[in-house]
């Protein structure tokens, strides 16, 4: 599929801007303004409430869980499905889409923790906490424009088998899912971080999508129509 590179840039850098804009936003509020509300004293009981019910059996598997997305994994892990789009599609659309993905929602979470600077939950933290602050969370962001991104292109050449459309989207959210809950469960971040998280790593999967996949395939789709002899 072609892809128009000055409507792709266009169609990418302008909602994304925007994004950031909002995720920055929404970070100072938190910190600013709610942190001392009833709903920043709701959000911190979520956690209270995960610490107090450890178990080792839970840890281990929310170790094992938020590993998934570790940035080493997501970064070898989006390389090598790279190469392996370019050989199976015999096109770049679909690795470009993953890249932007992926690597789109990571600008915006930098962006966001260096401007909010929120703190890490007041509980015991099961991982050795990053440099970088708490909101947004950037494993749940990073594993949903990984993993459903992945599911996305599956669904993109899958589409007439409807079992292999809804396995690629059980897998591609259930990860993101699990990785969320065991990233407060470990005590690294908020209801709210994850969730946000969540919202960032969707919206990049989305813009992406449109610019490199479903905007080309549509296109694709016209000059064929055009190039087909009408009936007399």
């Amino acid at each position: 599929m072609p892809v128009d590179l000055k409507g792709a840039v266009r169609l990418i850098l302008v909602p994304l801007a925007l994004m950031a804009a909002l995720t920055i936003g929404v970070g100072l509020l938190i910190t600013k303004v709610l942190e001392t509300t009833t709903i920043g004293a709701n959000d911190r009981g979520v956690n209270e409430d995960l610490a107090d019910g450890r178990t080792t059996f839970w840890s281990d598997v929310t170790d094992v869980m938020s590993g998934l997305s570790d940035t080493p994994v997501i970064v070898v892990s989006t390389a090598v499905l790279v190469v392996v789009f370019r050989l199976a599609f015999k096109r770049w659309n679909e690795s470009i889409f993953l890249v932007v993905a992926v690597w789109s929602q990571s600008i915006i979470f930098l962006l966001s923790t260096v401007l909010a600077e929120r703190k890490r939950p007041a509980v015991e933290h099961l991982d050795p906490a990053p440099p970088t602050s708490s909101f947004p969370s950037g494993h749940t962001s990073a594993a949903v424009a990984f993993y459903c991104g992945v599911a996305l292109v599956l669904t993109v050449h899958t589409q007439r088998h409807t079992i292999l459309n809804a396995l690629w989207w059980l897998v591609g959210l259930a990860i993101p899912l699990g990785i969320a809950y065991s990233r407060m469960y470990r005590g690294m971040h908020h209801l709210s971080d994850v969730a946000w998280g969540f919202l960032l790593g969707l919206v990049c999967v989305a813009v992406a999508a449109n610019a490199l996949l479903l905007r080309p395939a549509a296109m694709e789709q016209l000059r064929r129509r055009d190039r087909t002899p009408q009936s007399p």
